[in-house]
């Protein structure tokens, strides 16, 4: 009966330690922000992950929420320690606010990750106007200064 019992309590602590070691993706940042983005210009950002589990980690899939972004990502295993990527291109068509997401789908802990680009569409016209003003600004307010000195 005792052997029967140790026999059993080493297969639980196999099986629980068996399960516990797993690879863990921890994101640098799960959200990226593009700010105003010029109409009929994709834009990518790269987001980086490190393995802070045990076990090597792959991803299987990222699944875009749309047909206008397109996910890419480390193919191959990431090793414990390691740092792997997941690149997200967001095609700016559509004039308007954005919120895209990609899942990524792992063998990692979580299982499933979702990752998040959002920002504003605006038109060429728009985002010319929008660089030429940061330049324009200072030139007026140093006229103001001129005019405040001088009386």
């Amino acid at each position: 009966m005792k052997k029967i019992f140790s026999l059993f309590v080493a297969l639980f602590v196999l099986v629980a330690v068996s399960y516990a070691q797993k690879g863990v993706l921890k994101f640098a940042k799960e959200t990226h922000d593009f700010g105003k983005v010029e109409q009929g210009k994709p834009v990518t950002y790269v987001f980086e992950f490190k393995n802070t589990g045990t076990d090597p980690v792959v991803i299987n899939d990222a699944q875009a929420s749309c047909g206008c972004t397109k996910p890419s990502w480390t193919r191959e295993p990431v090793m414990p320690g390691k740092t792997g990527t997941v690149s997200a291109t967001f095609n700016a068509a559509a004039a308007g606010p954005f919120n895209k997401s990609v899942t990524v789908t792992s063998n990692a802990e979580a299982g499933q990750t979702v990752l998040y680009l959002k920002g504003e569409v605006v038109s060429a016209a728009a985002a010319a106007e929008t660089a030429a003003a940061p330049a324009a600004a200072p030139a007026a307010k140093d006229k103001k200064k001129s005019t405040k000195t001088s009386r």
